[in-house]
């Protein structure tokens, strides 16, 4: 007799398929992040590209702790793209979030800043206003150049 015909395993029956259909919609989206993440990258080394070739110096950039004030030194040279100077590229073609945890030692011999991926929306999820698309982001900070706050 199979388990799937015994009335007491349609529950088990009912989580493994429940398993499955999880296990199918997780990777689905880890292919679609992927996928958005082979993208952006390409935009975000297409910039610092564009960039240099416009001749716009790249500046060592600083870091603000998600908490109090100031701002941290970082290990990182490139081009801010927000005006609030959340998000930055550095001139390695990465993306660069320079919002980090505040700490004495930050403040004293700066922060080392990992890459991370660029998503397709920046600032989704933020207040009203503060959402915008990555290639309308960066199209606008090229047109600044040297311009930017």
């Amino acid at each position: 007799m199979c388990p799937e015909s015994e009335p007491g395993d349609a529950a088990a029956v009912r989580r493994r398929q429940a398993r499955e259909n999880a296990e199918y919609h997780e990777a689905a989206a880890a292919r679609v992040a992927e996928a958005e993440a082979l993208r952006t990258a390409a935009m975000v080394t297409t910039f610092a590209d564009e960039m240099r070739a416009a001749g716009v110096e790249p500046t060592r950039l600083r870091a603000r702790p998600y908490s109090g004030s100031g701002s941290l030194r970082t290990d990182v040279v490139g081009w801010y793209v927000r005006r609030d100077r959340s998000a930055a590229v550095g001139t390695d073609g990465r993306w660069y979030v320079l919002v980090v945890a505040p700490s004495l030692r930050g403040r004293l011999t700066g922060v080392h800043l990992e890459p991370t991926v660029a998503p397709l929306q920046v600032g989704a999820g933020g207040r009203d206003g503060d959402s915008i698309a990555l290639d309308v982001l960066l199209r606008l900070r090229l047109d600044a150049g040297h311009d930017f706050p």
